[in-house]
């Protein structure tokens, strides 16, 4: 009977001690440590930027980086003269912005889903010499390939065009890459063989099922194409030449080239940092609205039988 009424209290015990010896629930200081330093090295740039954008242009230079001058505190002021220098000009390059985002985001998508789905789910001639053409393209930077496309977009004239930055943007190999790894596992061939037979045709099998599906990707390529065409300056820079076309990137740079290479009139650099908060803004939002999505998809490869 003592033997019995021990052996509950043993068993207890001995699952305190593989939990408390467990490897895995140690705490390591270095990684901590380097948590921390990641999480500084993303978020002290932003928190510098804030900072900035509530002062004036002597208060830039007077003042510590991280200090916040109550006494002197500008960023309304800041935003509003944003919004009003050079008769409105961050406005419309604000909305150029989000056009070309938008536009290459989503034609990027489209044209990466399409061709990941056939790439892993179709068998034709030349599939392996062609996908290792798009791995081959992953290694190749876009800068690379600018002053070519802008030699040929000149030849056919759409240089200092809209088309000129959309274009180049549509066509995303890492985006084909990993479309095609996630409807290899996402899309299975059980369920396209079910509506083959039940006389779905290939175009509607596509729309009605496999992209459901690979919602989850699609909005992962939408948001890689998003924040590349966001922050691309290099691009625009070399195919624009009207400021009403500019983006905000192209933009900025312009302001803050005035600012350091003209008088006192032309300081605007609260200006500059302030409208580079602003354009942060909008890809926040972004990246929130959409997080949803990855969440609800992380099961959307799953078959039950």
């Amino acid at each position: 009977m003592r033997a019995a009424a021990t052996l509950p209290v043993e068993r207890v015990a001995a699952v305190v001690h593989v939990k408390a010896t467990t490897p895995g629930r140690r705490r390591s200081v270095a990684l901590t440590i380097a948590m921390l330093a990641c999480v500084a090295y993303f978020l002290l740039p932003l928190l510098w930027l804030l900072v900035a954008s509530t002062k004036s242009d002597s208060g830039l230079f007077h003042s510590f980086g991280f200090s916040v001058q109550f006494h002197d505190f500008q960023l309304w002021h800041n935003v509003h003269d944003v919004f009003t220098y050079g008769n409105g000009q961050y406005p419309r390059w604000l909305l150029n912005t989000i056009f070309y985002a938008i536009a290459s985001a989503g034609g990027a998508a489209a044209l990466a889903t399409a061709g990941g789905y056939g790439f892993a789910k179709y068998h034709f001639a030349g599939k392996r010499a062609a996908f290792a053409v798009v791995i081959v393209s992953i290694m190749v930077p876009g800068v690379a390939l600018t002053v070519p496309s802008y030699l040929l977009f000149a030849k056919i004239g759409i240089v200092n065009t809209p088309l000129a930055i959309i274009l180049p943007s549509l066509v995303s190999p890492f985006g084909i890459y990993l479309m095609r790894v996630y409807a290899a596992d996402a899309v299975d061939d059980s369920l396209l063989e079910a509506a083959r037979i039940d006389g779905a045709g290939e175009l509607r099998i596509f729309c009605q099922i496999a992209l459901r599906l690979l919602a989850p990707g699609v909005v992962t390529v939408v948001l890689f194409t998003l924040v590349a065409t966001w922050n691309n300056y290099f691009l625009p820079f070399i195919m624009l030449n009207d400021p009403k076309l500019f983006p905000v990137t192209v933009g900025l740079a312009q302001w803050n080239s005035q600012a350091s290479g003209g008088g006192g009139a032309q300081a605007v650099f609260s200006l500059v940092i302030t409208g580079s908060l602003i354009s942060v803004v909008p890809l926040a939002v972004a990246f929130l609205l959409l997080q949803r999505y990855w969440q609800s998809g992380l099961s959307a490869g799953s078959v039950t039988t």
